[in-house]
């Protein structure tokens, strides 16, 4: 227990690191890169004493240490924003306040962030069930035409972009079959079932890209552990190959599939992006797309912070759940 206690909290104290250096870069890259942010904020058609009163509501004229230490003040603590006619209390975490609409990130963030959820959420689902029995088939039937079939498939997943999976299911499933009417969200305390029929398709898009790899990992872990000397063992003693795959090889080549699905549930909150494009979908990555365009840099701020966070907090989960699927990596 000590052992793990110490590896558990080496894996916190790392991700809090990486979390303060990602809010480094992200801050430098987004608000002293681009120049002038007043006169992006401003327009272009703006006068120099409209810029200068931006610049001035916006704090720009503080040294860049201060001004970025207001911005991890209201991570941590809440700050204020001068709204024109008086001062807006933005409440912990405070990600700070949109330049076009002046509504709060965090709020707008939050807003987004269950539709992105159910996307991801849902994909994750499904690459799962086939990406691993896609894997255990593969492993099970080797040498035959089954596993050649399924080998060729996972190939041409892999390297399949996403957009071009969601075009091509649109146009065969909904044009031209017409077995599904084109993908439309619809919030779930709306209407459970349309909601189910439009993210059927997206969840899809994305979970037949990350299958492939989990087949193909799948796959490499049961062969590894199909060779080893305890299902030899277990042969030996009768039991049938639909047992000995089920019930203890399945349950050996584990491990590295649920270190990789908690990795990729994070990962997967920045690469919904182009799926929320394609299909219409009112989440974080259409937010960011929206607020790229926009130049409305607190919000592109705050959902690259909101990303990097799902991705550092799912490295860790995984470094824990492979630890407690293997205790030999606890005090490496």
């Amino acid at each position: 227990m000590t052992g793990f206690t110490g590896f558990l909290l080496r894996r916190i104290a790392g991700a809090v690191f990486v979390l303060l250096a990602l809010s480094v870069i992200v801050y430098a890259v987004f608000y002293v890169a681009p120049g002038n942010v007043a006169q992006i904020v401003c327009g272009e058609r703006c006068s120099p004493q409209q810029v200068a009163l931006v610049h001035d509501k916006l704090r720009l004229g503080d040294p860049l240490y201060l001004q970025y230490g207001h911005f991890v003040q209201g991570i941590f603590a809440g700050r204020d924003f001068s709204s024109g006619t008086g001062m807006v209390h933005c409440s912990t975490p405070c990600l700070g306040q949109s330049y076009r609409t002046d509504e709060q990130v965090t709020d707008l963030i939050l807003g987004k962030l269950p539709v992105t959820g159910s996307l991801v959420v849902g994909a994750f689902v499904l690459w799962l069930l086939i990406g691993v029995g896609t894997g255990v088939l593969s492993a099970w039937k080797r040498g035959g035409m089954t596993e050649r079939l399924l080998t060729w498939l996972t190939l041409a997943g892999t390297s399949t972009p996403v957009f071009v999976i969601g075009l091509l299911l649109i146009i065969i499933l909904c044009s031209t079959l017409q077995w599904l009417p084109f993908p439309q969200y619809v919030p779930f305390t709306d209407n459970p079932q349309q909601w189910f029929w439009g993210l059927l398709l997206p969840w899809f898009s994305l979970a037949l890209i990350e299958s492939a790899k989990y087949a193909r990992l799948t796959r490499s872990s049961m062969l590894e552990t199909l060779a080893e000397d305890h299902v030899r063992t277990f042969r030996a003693y009768g039991l049938t190959e639909r047992a000995v795959v089920g019930r203890h090889a399945l349950r050996g080549a584990v491990a590295p599939v649920i270190a990789l699905s908690a990795l990729d549930a994070g990962t997967m909150f920045g690469s919904a992006v182009l799926t929320e494009t394609l299909f219409g979908i009112p989440g974080i990555g259409q937010q960011l797309v929206q607020s790229v365009r926009t130049v409305d840099l607190p919000v592109v701020v705050g959902v690259v912070l909101t990303t990097g966070f799902f991705v550092v907090l799912a490295n860790a989960v995984a470094d824990v759940l492979y630890a407690m699927a293997d205790r030999r990596v606890v005090l490496s």
